[in-house]
């Protein structure tokens, strides 16, 4: 079992060790033109990146909001469930992020997908809909890139396939993503 434990560290580091900083940082400079532009940013994503998404939303919506003084405007399409049931129960499940941003998206507003395979056929459905409809569409996907990646505006790919170290990857850039504004709030009201 150590083996096995040391042999998972090693591969989760090589993980974090693949995010590519410069993308990174186009998707702060992305977050802080949507908090000057009063924009609204949407996250979704189905199972643990479900849950990032919301955990990102918190993060960015209470916390790098209550350091800048400023809010963010930012909503995880997980996050209503009874909204979710109608849509999958009226139409089908491959429908419940898209028909949301029917209701919120605007032009100029940011669509972020998070998925390990790239290919979960609600976020490919949502994102095309956010890019036909004017919306700066994003991904953060694994190693196969799916669907996702050729679709959104912004791509960061994981260089991994394994469910739990992509999805901790990913919650480490939606970190990065926050704290960016809660460590170094100065800039961003620049």
């Amino acid at each position: 079992m150590n083996s096995w434990i040391e042999n998972y560290r090693k591969t989760q580091e090589a993980a974090y060790r693949g995010i590519p900083v410069e993308q990174v940082a186009r998707l702060v400079d992305l977050l802080r033109e949507a908090l000057i532009n009063d924009r609204q940013i949407f996250a979704f994503g189905n199972g643990g990146s479900a849950a990032n998404c919301s955990h990102f939303a918190t993060d960015l919506g209470k916390g790098a909001s209550d350091k800048l003084g400023r809010r963010f405007r930012i909503l995880s399409l997980n996050d209503n469930v009874a909204w979710m049931m109608a849509i999958s129960n009226d139409y089908t499940y491959d429908d419940v992020f898209w028909r949301q941003l029917e209701n919120y998206g605007k032009p100029g507003d940011i669509a972020m997908s998070l998925s390990v395979s790239g290919n979960s056929p609600n976020c490919v459905k949502a994102l095309e809909w956010a890019k036909n409809h004017g919306l700066v569409t994003v991904a953060l996907v694994g190693a196969k890139r799916g669907r996702m990646a050729e679709i959104a505006d912004h791509v960061i790919v994981i260089p991994d396939t394994h469910y739990g170290r992509v999805e901790d990857a990913q919650m480490t850039i939606c970190h990065m993503l926050c704290y960016a504004f809660m460590e170094n709030p100065d800039w961003a009201k620049a």
